[in-house]
């Protein structure tokens, strides 16, 4: 495979190597039990494009990637975007995981679907396995929050980013998460059927629908490893490595003309805009809605 830095076992192709850390295989244990998100017995690659094509911030990833580029998602889970972003495309797409048993579901998706320009790597985001400077574009959305330190988790994957190249990274905010930190003790006092009061996403899931009520519950109040964090110090660790700030989601400013194209080049704002967006983060639907927050960034040559 031209995108690891060595050669590795290869079975149903998936890449396979030896991961070490205990937070890691902590939560590897998590997503074991809970794959996320699962597959169902009906999907195939036409449910794929329309629930892709249903994510506004996909949607507009997948046609800014435009034809024959390497594309890595970190963190892909089942796989299912890393699918998405492969379907219809030359793209050459790379999937990373930990959790081999999500893998597995991703890998056997794609050989049911004949689905061929997609490969997985089972790995821990801290090992040093792809090459440098080979994608075109990194994607690692809800990630780095669960892992024991997300900042050099994200210095790890920097490398793999070509110059010139983007990088999405989604993260839950300290403000945004707020409300979720509130009903993780609904959760804990009450049980589930009080939380699904409070929580916006669980009221729109249908009743019949328990395994999408189950799967956002364990995936939002009892993950293992969560971390939140700030504008500014995402902000830091794009300069800490060469990283052009381009847009945020929400933008950095409540103040800022709300743009179409999440891709345009937008400007940081001030701190005490910045301040102001996140205290608005606690009362709008990012903080209802889990509380994560997107930044949007391009590597300098």
């Amino acid at each position: 495979m031209k995108f690891l830095k060595k050669e590795s076992v290869i079975k149903d192709n998936i890449i396979s190597t030896n991961i070490k850390d205990n937070i890691t295989k902590k939560v590897t244990d998590f997503y074991k039990i809970s794959p996320f998100p699962n597959y169902k017995s009906n999907d195939n690659k036409a449910t794929i494009l329309e629930k892709g094509d249903k994510n506004l911030l996909a949607e507009q990833f997948k046609k800014f990637i435009g034809y024959n580029k390497n594309v890595l998602e970190v963190g892909c889970g089942t796989g299912q975007l890393s699918i998405y972003f492969s379907l219809g495309t030359n793209n050459n797409v790379v999937g990373l995981d930990p959790t081999i048993e999500s893998l597995q579901l991703a890998s056997k998706f794609t050989k049911d679907n004949k689905i061929e320009n997609i490969s997985f790597v089972n790995a821990d985001i801290f090992e040093d396995v792809l090459k440098d400077e080979f994608f075109d574009f990194i994607w690692c959305n809800g990630v780095l929050h669960h892992t024991d330190n997300p900042y050099e988790a994200f210095r790890c994957i920097i490398p793999n980013l070509k110059k010139g190249g983007y990088i999405f990274v989604g993260l839950y905010n300290k403000f945004g998460r707020f409300r979720t930190k509130f009903r993780k003790y609904i959760y804990k006092l009450f049980g589930k059927k009080v939380l699904i009061k409070f929580d916006p996403v669980l009221r729109k899931i249908p009743d019949n629908s328990q395994d999408k009520i189950n799967a956002w519950i364990k995936d939002q109040y009892t993950h293992p490893v969560e971390s939140t964090h700030t504008f500014d110090e995402i902000l830091k660790w794009f300069k800490l490595n060469n990283i052009e700030f381009i847009n945020s989601i929400p933008e950095s400013s409540p103040f800022n003309v709300s743009q179409k194209n999440f891709f345009e080049k937008n400007h940081e704002a001030t701190f005490i805009e910045r301040i102001l967006q996140q205290l608005i983060m606690i009362f709008s639907s990012f903080g209802g809605e889990g509380g994560l927050f997107i930044f949007i960034g391009k590597k300098k040559n």
